[in-house]
């Protein structure tokens, strides 16, 4: 087996990203950058043990394939009216105006009109698989700025169908007719045919996705799930997606492309968990594997023959779609540090500018230099985005709370008696409660979505991160009594309820906690009341539950009451356990197996007393009868 073998490059592949992966992780590099430097290491620039890295390429290509898929599974009718706002406005100005930036200093440095816009559109996409796995690990991903990068990605696929149609438009002469996507050409069956047959035979591959996904997928998954094969689901979810993929490659059209569409077309369907959590891990490890390649696949020989040139380009970019995205974050209200942190995941270019520059070369819209220098520039700003994101926590994201001006909100006058961060569904119940006895609440959200929706019931809710030191100030923290956190970020709450811990030591906080192991960082951090958020409902659920069984109220009522009150003696009891996962695990085991004797225990004396009271009532009413 020699070096070009598919088997020795998958090894030597998944070998580098095995190693380099936990120490780029342990340096604090994150796992996208250490995947990139893994490939670069192996790949023929620099130690050259694979050889070329078309064939895993190939492959690894699906891992976009299968993430794209997801992210289709997640576009629900109702989640893309909730995001509106973020997709198709702060989306589209983003790419708008980068387009726009990018094209006018592509005219500055000499380039035709055409090549400037298309280098415009192209360069505006940005790496939908590196933006949500380093928010991910930041723990941004549920938070303003994960809701916000994820509506502009979100965008950006959706607006590469039009730039499809588009960018061969752009050709001299317009030479368009039979454009492949980029390392797929090789399955279009429509080369060399009209134009008019590819554009018809492209409407026809999307409209067979979206009636096939609608009438036959369905029913075909029912068939599947009925034989309770877990793998044969599995096997069929990766042939939906394979078949899919091969579909828009045959017509010339991005297979990610189709992939997306299938899982837009199934995202109401029941099935759409199952399929999520059977393609998981596959998206995991193809990516991974697509991030090697994209390393192996930098043109270092480029790089050394125009260093200058190709590094100032790079930099030039990121810097212009920070500049771009940061000025749109800012009109869109999201906040000079959310703004910030949103531009700076999203300054690199992306996995379809791969897709698209190959399909451009294809139209000859763009030369091979030209395709090349854009390539090196697109892969080079991919490699430094951790880089950038991890000098950008360091120097500045973290020091913001301390350094930035406080908001001028408008704040009624005098100290409220309690500050609610996140009105949520959980948030508001509580909320209302304390307005109805007449308490002064200051409530804060970090959803500008929410937000609209809350204020036309007629709550005056205020925007912000309340883990801002600010603005807790602003809010008047200082002199509340109270601080209830029910916020949905996990990492947030606890960043939060540590910060009014250690600055506002007048507050009692009383944070929501999404379950035992969250609730006990929030203790950890100095929480004053922990409340769990389904364990109350959950008691009440289990009590219904006894009683349609046959139990009695008072059995029913004693057992959540005992239940609760053990619950809460062993939650302390525990506390300086947790951490140590076996010393803690075998607590939790005697104490349930105490729990279980004492409730066993008391329902015994409770049904014996209800026996003995039925007993003597039945022997009261034949007394009566007999007198």
């Amino acid at each position: 087996m020699h070096a070009d073998s598919f088997l020795i490059q998958a090894l030597v592949y998944l070998t580098a990203g095995v190693v380099s992966v936990p120490i780029a992780k342990r340096l604090g590099l994150g796992s996208v950058l250490g995947y990139l430097i893994a490939g670069a290491l192996v790949g023929p620039f620099v130690l050259d043990l694979v050889g070329e890295a078309g064939d895993v390429m190939r492959f690894a290509e699906f891992g976009v394939v299968i993430l794209l898929f997801l992210i289709g599974l997640e576009v629900r009718p109702a989640l893309l009216w909730q995001m509106r706002t973020s997709i198709f406005g702060l989306g589209m100005a983003q790419m708008l105006a980068t387009a726009a930036l990018v094209g006018a200093v592509a005219l500055l440095l000499g380039a035709g009109w055409r090549v400037a816009a298309t280098a415009g559109l192209i360069l505006a996409m940005s790496s939908t698989a590196i933006v949500l796995q380093s928010l991910e690990e930041k723990g941004l991903r549920q938070g303003p700025v994960g809701q916000a990068a994820f509506g502009v990605l979100l965008f950006q696929d959706l607006a590469v169908i039009p730039l499809f149609a588009f960018l061969p438009l752009l050709a001299v002469g317009h030479q368009a007719g039979a454009a492949p996507a980029a390392g797929h050409g090789g399955g279009n069956i429509l080369q060399g045919q009209p134009e008019w047959v590819g554009v018809l035979a492209t409407f026809a591959a999307v409209a067979f996705v979206v009636v096939g996904g609608r009438y036959l997928v369905r029913p075909m998954f029912r068939f599947i799930a009925a034989a309770r094969l877990r793998e044969i689901f599995t096997a069929s979810a990766l042939l939906l997606v394979v078949a899919v993929a091969a579909l828009m490659e045959m017509v010339g059209l991005s297979p990610a492309l189709g992939a997306f569409l299938a899982g837009v077309v199934l995202a109401e369907s029941e099935f759409r968990r199952e399929l999520e959590t059977d393609i998981e891990p596959f998206r995991g490890l193809l990516l991974g594997l697509f991030f090697i390649t994209v390393g192996a696949g930098l043109n270092f020989g480029l790089v050394m023959a125009q260093p200058v040139l190709v590094i100032s380009l790079t930099v030039g970019l990121m810097a212009a779609k920070f500049l771009a995205m940061w000025a749109v974050g800012i009109v869109f209200r999201k906040g000079r540090r959310d703004a910030a942190t949103v531009a700076v995941s999203l300054a690199q270019g992306g996995e379809f500018a791969f897709v698209l520059i190959g399909f451009v070369l294809a139209a000859r819209v763009l030369t091979a230099e030209q395709a090349s220098l854009i390539t090196a520039v697109v892969a080079l700003s991919m490699a430094l985005t951790p880089v950038a994101f991890a000098l950008y926590e360091n120097l500045w994201l973290n020091r913001a709370s301390g350094l930035a001006e406080p908001e001028d909100l408008p704040f009624d006058d005098g100290a409220p008696d309690a500050i609610v961060a996140g009105f949520g569904r959980f948030g508001q119940i509580a909320t209302r409660l304390l307005i109805s006895n007449d308490f002064k609440v200051v409530l804060l959200d970090s959803s500008i979505e929410q937000i609209d929706t809350i204020r036309r019931f007629g709550w005056q809710v205020h925007y912000g991160d309340a883990s801002r030191l600010d603005l807790l100030r602003a809010a008047g923290a200082d002199k509340a009594k109270l601080l209830l956190v029910a916020i949905d970020d996990k990492d947030k709450a606890i960043e939060l309820v540590k910060a009014a811990t250690e600055y506002f030591p007048n507050l009692t906080i009383i944070a929501r906690a999404f379950d035992r192991r969250h609730a006990y960082e929030l203790v950890r951090v100095g929480g004053d009341e922990i409340v769990r958020e389904t364990f109350e409902s959950a008691l009440l659920f289990g009590k219904k539950a006894l009683l349609r069984l046959g139990l009695s109220e008072r059995r029913a009522a004693k057992a959540v009451s005992l239940f609760r009150d053990h619950d809460k003696a062993l939650f302390k009891r525990l506390a300086p356990t947790y951490g140590e996962e076996e010393r803690y695990a075998m607590a939790v085991r005697d104490s349930r197996e105490t729990m279980e004797q004492l409730l066993a225990a008391e329902m015994r004396r409770l049904r014996k007393e209800e026996a003995e009271e039925a007993d003597n009532d039945t022997a009261e009413g034949r007394r009566l009868e007999a007198s």
